[in-house]
C-alpha cells in the first residue's frame, strides 16, 4: 500500500533551514489540515448521528488507538466529564499497551490484532456501545483487529485515518478519512495527521454532547466546578442569565452544584 502518511516530505535538508524557515514551513503544512477535515464532514456527520442514537439507548463511546492516536483519544475522552458533566464511563479511551503507554511507548504493543478486543471486554461491552478506531496509517493491527471484531459482534464501528482504502476503513461501518498528505518530517504522523485526528475528535465529542443536551445556548452549563477558574466562569454565566449580582450568583452556584441547576432555581 502506498500510504501518503509515509511518503517523503516535500521539504529537503531540514537541518539546513533557519528557525524561521522551519516554523514557517511547518505552519504552511498545518494550514492544509482544516481543509482536509472539512472534506470529511459528511462522514463525521454519519458517525455522530449514530453515536447520539446509541447513547440515547444507554450506549457508550470508546476510542481506541496506539501511540499518538491512542493518546489523542484518551485526551478527548478525559475532557468530556469536566466539560459536559457526564459520567466518567460514558466516553472512554483505550491505548495499545495499557495506561503505561500514555507516557512511554510500549514496544510492539500495536502489533497484536487480538489485544484491543480483549481490552474492550474489560468494560462489559453492550449492544449500543460505539467503538471508534484511530490510526493515521489505517493499518495498525491493534486497531484494525478490534474494529473487525466489534463489527462482527454487531457494534457500531467508526474510524479516523489519514490514508485512503485502508484495512481500517474497510473494517469500519463509519470510516472517516482525512487526507493531509506527507508530513513535514517524513512519517512523523504526530504532526499533521495528529492535528487532523484531534480536530475530528473535538468535532465528534462536542457535537454528540450538544445533541444530547449537555450545552445550553453556547454555554457549558453542566461543567464540573473543579477549580477557581471554572467557579468564576460558572458565576458569570449564572449572573448573566439571571441578571443578578455575582455574589448572589455564586451562592446559587454553590447551593445547586451546577450552572444549569442554579439558573433553573433562579428562574423559579
Amino acid at each position: 500500500m502506498n500510504r501518503t502518511t509515509e511518503q517523503d516530505s516535500k521539504y529537503q535538508a531540514l537541518e539546513a533551514m533557519s528557525t524561521r524557515d522551519l516554523l514557517s514551513n511547518i505552519n504552511k503544512e498545518d494550514r492544509i489540515v482544516p481543509y482536509a477535515v472539512e472534506k470529511a464532514i459528511p462522514s463525521i456527520e454519519k458517525l455522530v448521528d449514530r453515536v447520539v442514537e446509541n447513547m440515547k439507548n444507554g450506549g457508550r463511546l470508546f476510542y481506541l488507538g496506539a501511540g499518538t492516536s491512542g493518546r489523542l483519544g484518551i485526551v478527548d475522552a478525559s475532557e468530556c466529564p469536566p466539560t459536559f458533566g457526564v459520567p466518567h464511563g460514558l466516553v472512554l479511551g483505550l491505548i495499545a499497551g495499557g495506561d503505561g503507554a500514555i507516557r512511554k511507548a510500549v514496544e510492539f504493543a500495536e502489533d497484536n490484532p487480538d489485544q484491543g478486543w480483549l481490552d474492550l471486554q474489560k468494560h462489559q461491552i453492550k449492544k449500543y456501545d460505539s467503538v471508534v478506531g484511530i490510526a493515521a496509517s489505517g493499518t495498525t493491527p491493534y486497531v484494525v483487529g478490534t474494529i473487525e471484531q466489534a463489527r462482527k459482534k454487531g457494534l457500531t464501528t467508526g474510524c479516523i485515518t489519514c490514508n485512503t482504502s485502508t484495512p481500517l476503513a474497510k473494517a469500519a461501518e463509519f470510516p472517516i478519512e482525512v487526507l493531509v498528505g506527507p508530513e513535514f518530517v517524513t512519517g512523523s504522523t504526530r504532526m499533521k495527521a495528529g492535528t487532523a485526528q484531534k480536530l475530528v475528535l473535538n468535532m465528534i465529542s462536542t457535537s454528540v454532547m450538544v445533541r444530547l443536551g449537555r450545552v445550553l445556548g453556547n454555554k457549558m452549563v453542566d461543567m464540573q466546578l473543579s477549580n477557581n477558574k471554572l467557579v468564576e466562569r460558572g458565576t458569570r454565566m449564572v449572573a448573566t442569565a439571571l441578571n443578578i449580582p455575582d455574589e448572589k450568583a455564586k451562592d446559587l452556584l454553590f447551593t445547586h452544584g451546577s450552572v444549569r441547576r442554579a439558573i433553573e432555581a433562579g428562574e423559579k
